[in-house]
Formats: C-alpha cells, structure tokens, sequence
C-alpha cells in the first residue's frame, strides 16, 4: 500500500498543510525507502532517505552522524601533534594526506619553513596518498555496479601502498607520520624507500591503471551506467563550492598546487631556486559520473608522474626544522643519548613550556584527493588549540547528492554516490 504519515506516529509534520497534501495525497503512489547505513554501497556509515515514483527518484534526503565522531572537539584537548592520530581518521582512505593537511595549516600558523628533505617526502607521501585514494574509488564504483574483478584491480595495488606507508612510519593503516615542522622519524633507508616507490610506481600501477580501463573503458554496460547520469554544470559545481575530481569533471580548472602551491608544488621549495613539480591539471566537462571515473583515473597518472620527478632527488640533511622555540621533537637516538634533548622530548611531550604558540588565527589547505581539505585553527597561545574547524570536501558534495539524484531511476544512486566518493567520517566530525 502507499506511504502515508500517521498522526499517531510521532512525524512532526503538520498533515492538514498545503504543502503535505501536495507531496503525500495528490501524489499517494510515492514510497519511501530508506537507503543504508546498511546497504553495502553505503558502507554502514550513511544514511539516504528517498520518496520513489515507482522506480523513479522523486526527492533525497541525505543523512549524516552516524559515526558520531566528535573529531573536532577532540582537537581543544590534543595539542598541535597529538592530535595527528585523529586527523588520520577523518579520510580512513587516505590517512597520510589528512596528517599533511593538519601540519600544513599548523605551520602556517606557527610560521614554521620546512627543511628540503621533508618537503619532498611530505610531497612523495602525498601523492601517494591520492594514489591510495583513487585506486579505491574507482574499484569501488565498479564493485557497486557488479564490477567485482575491477575493485581487485584497484585494491590490490593498495596492498603495496600499505607496505611502504609501514615502512616509513612504522604503522600500516593510520601512519600518524608528520610532526609540528617535520616528521615523527627520519625515512629508515632512503635507497630501501626509493626502490619500494620506484616498484610501484614504475610496475605496479601502469599495470593495475591498464587492467581497469582495459575492463571498463570499453565496458557497455559499465558506460551506459555512468554516461550522462549525475550530471552537474560548472555553474553548479562552483555555485556549491566543489572541489577536487568532482568540480574539475564539470569543467572547474582549480588545483590547489597550482593556484595555491605549497610543498615542492612551489618555486623555489628548496631556498637554491629549484622548479616546482611538472604535471598537468585532468579536467572533463561532461561533469557526469563517467567524467569523474576519467578524470580520477588520469590523476594517477599525473601523480606517478610527480612522483617519479622527485623519488631520485630526496635531498640529505635534517628532516625536522630547528625553530626557535624548540617545537620539534629532537632525534630518539639523541633522547637516549643527551640531557638536553631529554629534556626537550619532556618539554614538548609532557608540558607547555616547548611551544611558542601564538595568539591568532589561521586557515591551510591542500589539494586533498576529493578536493581542498583545509583545517581552520584558533589559538590561545597554549599547547592546544582554542578551536579547530575542518573544511572537508565530503561534506560539501554529500549535500549536492539531492541534486544529482532527484529524476534519475533508483539503481543510479550507486553510481553517482561511487562517483562522488562520500567518507562518511569527513561528515559527523
């Protein structure tokens, strides 16, 4: 029988409204159906509440919190570098871009250079991390459509992407990698590093890169899937302040490294004139979910190419700036070795004396591998800060999804959702 809201079931909803009427009793063949959290596609964390005309979309109500996370209050009670290993966890994808993000903004807020060595490993990491990114997203939107043997192509390779991440930091999943000007450690074996990257990048994802468009490319019914379904204009993409793969398939030619670079994306990144990174921005027009699938493809391409352009030319010297203030952690082998920098480890871990905090307010961001992740710091001069806000690209798409979905028949949303790659922790945070 069709949906009808009850008085008695509690719906604070007036029922003798005009607008009720509309939408309930001259339409009565609407059904609503709740899509998740535990439909696989969407991954037990999101929640979308659908009004079907038939087996057409007529209206979405997207629903966040169900993590209920609380990632950005946590940050008035962790200092600038603790609060690394909650950071990781709002892009469970990616863990090691979110921990750049976090110390990215923290050092321009504390007006910290970062040394040369550490400039390159942050931007190796980084790509690397979109690499990890895109490879789930697209196996994962061919697993949602039915293409199984395509998300093994792309989760696979991120098995060696684990590797290296345990090898420079000790931890597979969530590295908790950067400090406040620098790393928690030195890279173990720069030649053991260069050769684990070098395997991957030169043999390992090509090969994964071909097998996925050799399956989907030219796939009927992976193409009638995502051709033209979901689409978004470049009107509307900025309108709705997207970002990332999702605003450049419609056409929105921004690039954090490029328009705000940061790292070796920036001239001079070594203080001896050294070029920033040669690569080139993908973007589509289309702006439907077979452009956001392309345009995520050709951005791993271009980040192997970064990547490539720096693995050979990981400079020597100290991989942690040496501020006044003594922020950075000093060496563990000193630790062990040395009062003083016993004594500095105390300072910085155990008590406020090791910052020098500034009274202010902040804004960094970088260029994320869903779109600009920025974090929005308030300090107080202590060694926590005052307030911390988080600018996450899925939040932002998430409340585009209506949009894109409303008119489309029911079997798009997984699409489009693939499309928009949602983490659901970016949202109740």
């Amino acid at each position: 029988m069709p949906y009808t809201l009850q008085p008695d079931q509690g719906y604070d909803v007036d029922i003798e409204s005009t607008e009720y009427l509309k939408t309930h009793v001259d339409a009565p063949e609407r059904w609503v159906l709740n899509f998740g959290p535990q439909h696989p596609a969407t991954h037990t964390t999101l929640r979308i509440v659908l009004e079907l005309d038939g087996e057409r979309v007529a209206r979405v109500t997207p629903h966040i919190g169900y993590l209920h996370s609380g990632f950005e209050k946590l940050a008035e009670h962790h200092d600038y570098n603790q609060y690394v290993c909650t950071v990781s966890r709002m892009d469970y994808v990616s863990p090691i871009v979110n921990d750049i993000a976090w110390h990215h903004a923290v050092e321009r807020l504390f007006d910290v250079d970062l040394t040369p060595r550490c400039k390159v490993v942050r931007t190796i990491l980084a790509e690397l991390g979109r690499i990890q990114n895109h490879l789930l997203c697209v196996g994962a939107a061919a697993l949602d459509l039915g293409a199984f043997t395509g998300f093994l192509y792309g989760f696979n390779e991120r098995e060696h992407l684990y590797d290296i991440m345990d090898y420079v930091s000790g931890q597979r999943f969530h590295p908790d990698y950067t400090r406040v000007g620098g790393t928690m450690r030195d890279l173990p074996d720069d030649e053991t590093f260069r050769q684990m990257v070098r395997n991957f990048i030169d043999d390992r994802l090509p090969s994964a890169i071909d097998d996925i468009e050799t399956l989907l490319n030219r796939n009927r019914i992976f193409i009638d899937r995502v051709h033209e379904v979901g689409v978004v204009s470049k009107e509307d993409a900025i309108a709705w302040s997207l970002t990332g793969p999702v605003a450049r398939a419609s056409g929105v030619r921004r690039d954090l490294r490029k328009d705000e670079p940061y790292l070796c994306y920036q001239d001079n990144w070594d203080g001896q004139g050294a070029k920033p990174v040669e690569f080139s921005v993908a973007f589509a027009t289309d702006g439907d979910c077979l452009s956001r699938y392309l345009v995520r493809l050709e951005e791993m391409k271009q980040s192997a190419r970064i990547i490539d352009q720096l693995i050979d030319r990981i400079p020597g010297g100290p991989m942690n700036a040496e501020p006044e203030g003594k922020m950075v952690l000093p060496p563990k082998g000193d630790v062990y070795g040395s009062i003083e920098a016993t004594i500095q480890h105390f300072e910085i871990v155990m008590t406020n004396r090791g910052w020098d905090a500034p009274i202010g307010e902040s804004y960094g961001a970088i260029e994320g591998p869903n779109g600009e992740l920025g974090y929005y710091i308030v300090a107080d001069g202590t060694k926590n800060p005052w307030r911390a806000a988080t600018r996450p690209p899925s939040f932002m798409h998430f409340a585009v999804l209506p949009k894109l979905l409303e008119g489309h028949m029911l079997a798009d949303l997984v699409a489009v959702l693939g499309s928009l790659n949602i983490i659901a922790a970016e949202l109740d945070r």
